[in-house]
Formats: C-alpha cells, structure tokens, sequence
C-alpha cells in the first residue's frame, strides 16, 4: 500500500519537484496550492502526512496547521513544514505547535522522504499500541 502524501504550497514549481521525488519514492503525492484548498484535500481524502509551507499568501502554514489539530478526524496526522525561512524561531515555534518537523527550502529530496518515512511509521506504531491498549 503506497502512502499518501499531500503537499501543501502556493508555489507550483516546488510542488510539482516535491510531488515527483515523493512518487519516485513510493509515496502517493498529491498537491494543493494554498491553505484552503490544502484544508478542503485533507477533509476530502484524509492522507498519511502532510507536507506544509509556512508562507502563503491565503493563509499561512501556523493557521492551516492549528486547523487541521482542531479537526479530530485530521489531528494525528504528521505535518512538516517546509519553509524559505531559516530562523531559528520559526523552526522553534513550528515544532513546539506540534510539528513532525522543519525543513528549509531549498530542502534535500531525501531529507524530505527519510522525515515523512519516519512520521509515517511513528504514527503507524501509535495508532497499533493504542488499539491494542484498549
């Protein structure tokens, strides 16, 4: 079973390259090209991570993040932002909020896959704990 990735961004080029390395990778990735539109994809098919830019012109990556943690249909999935911004504050406020984590543009491909990967199987395992706990 491929998992799914949705990536959220307003910049098409850096969706598009993301969504091809994902693919090659073995991730089903799809796009959405603002923080609405990335709200309305997750609602509509709910997928197994999300990559998350933090600027966009609609709504930035802080308000789409803290609106997918008030659904619970959509709270436990892994976010990643993947930001322009290199401060360390930006990165310290995105992960303490709850991220997965933080990545830079320009990012590393594999960077990108190895994170996702790992959120992907981490959140496998709790879910796989949790229901057997009960």
């Amino acid at each position: 079973m491929l998992h799914s990735v949705l990536i959220i961004d307003d910049e098409a080029g850096v969706s598009l390259a993301l969504a091809i390395r994902l693919r090659a990778a073995g991730f089903d990735a799809s796009t959405a090209d603002s923080g609405f539109s990335g709200l309305a994809a997750a609602h509509l098919r709910p997928p197994d991570a999300i990559v998350l830019d933090m600027r966009m012109p609609d709504m930035d990556g802080f308000e789409a993040f803290t609106r997918l943690r008030l659904n619970p249909h959509l709270a436990d999935i892994p976010v990643v932002f993947l930001s322009a911004n290199v401060q360390d504050s930006a990165r310290q406020a995105a992960l303490a909020a709850g991220a997965t984590a933080y990545l830079t543009k320009p990012f590393d491909a594999r960077e990108v896959v190895v994170v996702l990967r790992e959120a992907i199987e981490r959140r496998g395992a709790c879910r796989f704990h949790t229901r057997d706990a009960g």
